[in-house]
């Protein structure tokens, strides 16, 4: 089962979505703006990611610099960023056991198929 951070007001994200169904995975759908994850949640992605916490970011969100936030700043203050405000994860991600991918482009999330 793949667990997929979903926003379907982005064409990535449905794009991505509409690949992993085409090819039979079996896809649990997050809206994460809905249903925010936990800071633990996006510690437990970023480890599957094996990426520092920027790259799970959309840093060009309005949001992010309103909450003064740095590329620079430690993955903690990042992670609980991301907590408090979901808009500010990069998606659509996908999460399969501890392996996960940001599909940027979606086709990299056929990774988690084989």
């Amino acid at each position: 089962m793949i667990e997929y951070w979903h926003n379907p007001r982005c064409s990535k994200s449905r794009q991505g979505l509409a690949l992993l169904e085409k090819r039979g995975a079996e896809v649990q759908v997050r809206r994460y703006l809905e249903q925010a994850p936990s800071l633990e949640e996006l510690q437990a992605a970023q480890a599957a990611l094996g990426v520092a916490a920027i790259d799970m970011m959309r840093t060009g969100e309005a949001r992010f610099k309103e909450l003064g936030l740095s590329k620079s700043d430690p993955d903690e203050v990042l992670l609980a960023a991301m907590a408090e405000n979901p808009v500010l994860i990069e998606r659509p991600l996908a999460i399969k056991g501890h392996r996960a991918v940001i599909g940027r482009p979606p086709e990299d999330m056929l990774s988690l198929l084989d």
